[in-house]
């Protein structure tokens, strides 16, 4: 009786001092929701209608193949530890015999081929060539290197040491460069038949396409001039390429605070005598400046008397065909909604991609696949739905489509679309403890700025949602990215979201903001003036999401906190050092703090007629000019091998705070990137995030 008294005293303290969610117990752990699938790099081999890709496992990355009719997914590669070594670059041989892929590095941000060393070994890892020869499996690797590309044969060109290099797989020879040249060597591009390379030499004021055919012919360089020419793309017949020219050296001092059309053209130039033709220019618009979503100009070739190129000219990211016989052009994918990861079937005749519409009134904030006829323009949805479908590639087995696909609840998986039907891909892979019967539908809301810009976001509200309850804004990085009404096509997001289900799970009313600067809305909402280091006008936007949480029946207005990554750490700072009454708590991730630097010049150089009020107006856009204003709590989290921000961002805003005698919590990260390429690391950051607004606003 004694021992079930001390028992029953002990659940009762227990039961005190653990926190109590408004109107429901916990349901899963931060950990579990964590542990959402994500595949990535997803290719197919028109050969055999074959497909592959990676698939990341709680930290354990390997490649998978599958194969029709059933396209039961099988493992190919055995990398089961938690090392932070990404797979990237992932391409099946043009028979369709070997797979090569990438080993480590961090492609999603600056020095991508600059080995990760999340495990924090005395002795550095490499980024590695790797190859698989299907039929037997045999798996091994090729040499340290990036970037690699299939010609004849199975012959290999990649990037190692600035360097072109190359490797026959059919010969017992060791890989060799092929070429040494100056500048930055990239955008490797074999001709269709294989025996001829073309690549980007970007010597900083000026870049060159070469083409390389012999070891004992000179480099032929096409058509070279003072500017930045790109995006090499062959012919079908292999005599010609077309390439992307803009506007080298670095100009006069123009007002920094004016907006100008970024000019670009498209060339062909003959691979023979290098000479080459102007094409097509852009209109000399701001929406016709260069465009910067997904995969840039996607110029293409798809048949010999056509390319397909994209642009803004017309308010949103659409696809044109440009005819090279009557030298026009001709809009293929009319509508308000942006193209993205476009590919072509191999027989050159169509092409998919992912877009921004549907027949949903919200279908503003999903991805659905769409293809294009490019004999007869006709466009035609492929799916529809409350999915999120991404990344397609045209299997090479008539129209069948591949692609990744999400929904609210459950995390990317690869799919096959045949004849209108969808079929999941390895929904095992998913862990049984992974909690998607209890997560929760966002819904689409939009609410005006203070200065009448309409901002978009997705609502996460717990399912118990009478009391007045905490809530927090989510603020994402980039700043060109789209949260969705769904798991995101992009790890880091996937975990973004993976986080705003925990907190509404815990019972916070989460508002996850696409501000502007963001894509998915049209040109003027992504390119407004006034913003980044020239204004921050966009950091009206998330006072606005403050504030239109305030404003709910269901949330404690003051209970409000706010947590971002990247830009998304520069707005949250900003949130905490202009507005600590509204947001009063604060978790900055990885987060710009300086905009200042952004005009830092040498002495004695021309200097631009605004430039003094250019640079106060980059101060007055930095979270350090009001840091006497911050009175909100803070934690700070950076890894100090970040790519995309630089340690000293977060380093320095420290050493104010410690200056000024503010307190503040923090979490660094010794080893990882920006994007927790060690499953433990995101983990570690994830609990922080959680467990820190939850002290603050859950008390």
């Amino acid at each position: 009786m004694l021992r079930l008294k001390m028992f029953l005293s002990i659940a009762v303290l227990i039961g005190i001092l653990l926190p109590l969610y408004p109107g429901m117990a916990q349901e899963f752990s931060t950990l579990e929701v964590s542990k959402f699938s994500f595949p990535s790099g997803l290719t197919a081999n028109a050969t055999q209608s074959s497909i592959a890709w990676a698939m990341n496992e709680q930290g354990k990355r390997n490649v998978y193949v599958a194969a029709p009719p059933e396209y039961q997914p099988r493992r190919i590669t055995d990398f089961l530890e938690d090392d932070g070594q990404e797979i990237s670059s992932l391409q099946f041989s043009r028979d369709g015999q070997y797979l090569v892929f990438v080993r480590g590095g961090d492609h999603g941000g600056g020095n991508a081929s600059k080995p990760v060393n999340t495990q924090n070994l005395p002795q550095m890892t490499s980024v590695e060539i790797w190859t698989i020869e299907l039929a037997s499996g045999k798996t091994e690797i090729l040499t340290s290197g990036d970037y690699p590309v299939w010609g004849a044969g199975h012959q290999l060109a990649f990037i190692k040491n600035g360097e072109i290099w190359a490797k026959d797989l059919d010969e017992d020879t060791a890989p060799k460069a092929i070429v040494q040249n100056r500048g930055s060597l990239g955008e490797l591009s074999f001709s269709p038949d294989g025996r001829q390379l073309a690549f980007v030499a970007n010597r900083g004021t000026h870049a060159l396409i070469g083409i390389y055919s012999d070891p004992k012919k000179p480099i032929t360089w096409l058509a070279p001039s003072f500017q930045k020419d790109q995006s090499p793309r062959w012919s079908p017949d292999g005599t010609s390429i077309a390439f992307v020219r803009t506007l080298g050296g670095s100009g006069a001092a123009l007002p920094l605070l004016e907006k100008r059309h970024v000019p670009w053209e498209i060339w062909i130039g003959d691979v023979q005598t290098g000479k080459a033709e102007k094409q097509w220019k852009a209109p000399e618009t701001l929406r016709g400046s260069a465009p910067s979503t997904q995969g840039g100009f996607n110029l293409h070739w798809p048949n010999q008397e056509q390319l397909v190129y994209l642009s803004y000219e017309d308010g949103w990211p659409h696809l044109y065909s440009r005819d090279l016989q009557t030298n026009t052009s001709t809009l293929l994918t009319p509508g308000e909604f942006m193209v993205e990861q476009l590919s072509l079937h191999p027989d050159g005749q169509s092409l998919v991609f992912a877009a921004n519409g549907g027949n949903l009134q919200d279908d503003l904030d999903r991805r659905h696949l769409a293809t294009v006829d490019l004999t007869t323009g006709t466009f035609d949805w492929k799916t529809a739905g409350e999915g999120i479908e991404a990344y397609p590639v045209f299997t090479g087995l008539n129209d069948e489509i591949a692609f990744l696909s999400a929904t609210p609840k459950r995390p990317l998986l690869p799919a096959i679309l045949r004849d209108g039907e969808i079929s999941l891909l390895g929904e095992e892979m998913i862990p049984d403890d992974f909690p998607g019967a209890e997560l929760i539908s966002p819904k689409h809301v939009q609410f005006p700025a203070a200065d009448g810009t309409t901002v978009y976001g997705q609502l996460f509200e717990p399912v118990e949602n009478t009391a007045a309850k905490p809530a927090v804004v989510f603020v994402h990085g980039g700043p060109q990215r789209q949260m969705l009404l769904g798991w995101s096509y992009m790890d880091y997001y996937s975990n973004t979201y993976a986080i705003n289900q925990k907190l509404a799970e815990m019972g916070f009313v989460v508002l996850s903001v696409n501000y502007r600067l963001g894509i998915g809305y049209g040109y003027e909402f992504h390119r407004p003036s006034g913003t980044y280091y020239q204004g921050a006008a966009e950091y009206q936007d998330i006072k606005a999401a403050g504030e239109y949480l305030a404003g709910l029946e269901q949330v404690d207005p003051e209970r409000i906190g706010i947590y971002g990554g990247s830009y998304g750490g520069y707005l949250t700072a900003m949130a905490l050092a202009r507005d600590s009454g509204l947001f009063k708590v604060g978790v900055d991730i990885s987060g710009v703090h300086d905009m200042d630097h952004r005009y830092e010049l040498p002495e004695g150089v021309e200097v631009a007629p605004d430039y003094a009020e250019a640079k106060q107006i980059a101060w007055e856009s930095s979270p350090i000019a009001d840091l006497d204003q911050w009175t909100s709590p803070v934690l700070f989290i950076h890894s100090d091998d970040d790519r995309n921000v630089g340690f000293y961002h977060s380093a320095d805003l420290v050493r104010r705070f410690d200056e000024l005698g503010k307190a503040y919590d923090y979490l660094v990260i010794p080893g990882d990137t920006h994007h927790w390429m060690k499953f433990s690391n995101m983990v570690q950051v994830n609990e922080a995030t959680v467990n820190f607004l939850h002290k603050n606003l859950q008390p």
